[in-house]
């Protein structure tokens, strides 16, 4: 801003006069700044308000997820139990086997209760929301575009895909020609 001229400053000092002498409107401006101030420690408030309620949101968020994260892994502990004993174990290659698939019966058991729930692969029409291709595999006995070979399982929970399968699929050259 540019300095002000004398006369500006003469006129300056006349508007102020005159708002001294004039009784009520120094006293509604008062007034006025008053509610201002009020206002502003009112929104200074709200805004201190509003910053405490998403952090208390944002703690209590994390809280809930690790609540959750816990009553999970607590149904994995005895899975992770029951595999430390197999390794522990002296027993015949054949024991083994037998208390891996009773590991995996129990971690099935724990996904079922989860609501985890494997997607059904081989023997299926290849459906790419559910299925990966990794290749594909020429078969005479079975339909073009059918899972043959399932390579890694795939799960959902509810209606939500986990991760897809990843298969292999038919590709039957008889049904190609046609």
């Amino acid at each position: 801003m540019e300095s002000m001229t004398e006369q500006e400053n003469v006129q300056a000092a006349e508007l102020t006069d005159e708002a001294a002498a004039s009784g009520p409107d120094a006293a509604q401006l008062e007034q006025l700044q008053q509610e201002r101030d009020q206002l502003l420690d009112r929104l200074a408030r709200l805004q201190a308000e509003f910053d405490n309620a998403r952090k208390r949101q944002e703690r209590e968020k994390a809280e809930f997820r690790d609540y959750a994260t816990g009553m999970v892994v607590e149904q994995f502990l005895p899975v992770l139990d029951n595999f430390s004993l197999a390794l522990s174990a002296n027993a015949s290659a054949e024991q083994l086997r037998t208390g891996v698939e009773l590991i995996v019966k129990q971690m099935d058991e724990v996904l079922r209760n989860l609501q985890v729930q494997a997607i059904p692969a081989v023997g299926e029409v290849f459906d790419p929301r559910l299925h990966e291709a990794l290749g594909s595999v020429e078969r005479l006995d079975m339909p073009d575009q059918t899972v043959a070979e399932e390579i890694r399982r795939g799960y959902r929970i509810r209606e939500r895909l986990l991760r897809p399968a990843l298969v292999r699929v038919v590709s039957n050259p008889a049904q190609n020609e046609a």
